[in-house]
């Protein structure tokens, strides 16, 4: 069964950081483009950054000089460090990948989401 499993979140207060992790598994041929998502409470799924398989990024303004996201396409794994967090930054975190599990085929996968909570 392919899936992504997520891990890390939690409460921390501004300033703080957190890592996130998430973890593809199963039969996977490759992983193509990989990103992070968040929902807060009333609002909208947003994107939040991306890495391409080359390493290319993506983040969103207000995330830009405090967030970094990573992988290692050997583990296939996606990270998601985030530095000097702000309550505005209080939402579920999403793990979304597109992975191919034959040569040409492939999947949108979603983790199933970690809370991050941030105090003021």
């Amino acid at each position: 069964q392919v899936q992504l499993v997520e891990s890390g979140g939690g409460l921390v207060q501004t300033g703080g950081s957190l890592r996130l992790s998430c973890a593809a598994s199963g039969v996977i041929f490759r992983v193509g483009i990989m990103r992070w998502y968040r929902q807060a409470p009333g609002k909208e799924r947003e994107l939040v950054a991306t890495v391409s398989s080359d390493g290319d990024t993506y983040y969103r303004d207000s995330v830009k000089g405090r967030f970094t996201i990573s992988r290692d396409n050997a583990k296939k794994t996606l990270t998601l460090q985030m530095n000097s967090l702000k309550p505005e930054d209080t939402a579920v975190y999403y793990c979304n990948a597109v992975l191919y599990t034959m040569p040409t085929i492939s999947y949108d996968f979603w983790g199933q989401g970690t809370q991050v909570t941030v105090s003021s």
